[in-house]
């Protein structure tokens, strides 16, 4: 019996850089939260689609990934990010150098 492996993941290109590593309600404690991590390429095709206003073809072009990867990346971010502001967690982001 074979073991399916599954396909490594492709590096994607990433030019947004967060302002602030994180995102919390106000007035309670970090150690109180929920904390949910929104990955650098989810930020990137969030900033694509969301805020520069592409289309998922022309995005997923510049972040060098499929539009099927690229439309399951966002989907997975706005999913974060609602969740977050919805029942009232921390988003955290990693911020690069």
């Amino acid at each position: 019996m074979r073991v399916k492996m599954p396909r490594p993941k492709l590096p994607r290109k990433v030019c947004c850089r967060p302002a602030n590593s994180c995102f919390k309600p106000n007035g309670i404690p970090m150690s109180e939260l929920v904390q949910v991590a929104l990955e650098p390429d989810e930020l990137e095709a969030m900033r694509l689609v969301d805020l520069e206003g592409m289309q998922q073809m022309q995005a997923a072009e510049v972040m060098g990934v499929s539009r099927q990867t690229l439309a399951n990346i966002v989907k997975s971010a706005r999913h974060k990010v609602a969740g977050a502001l919805i029942h009232g967690q921390a988003l955290m982001m990693e911020k690069s150098d």
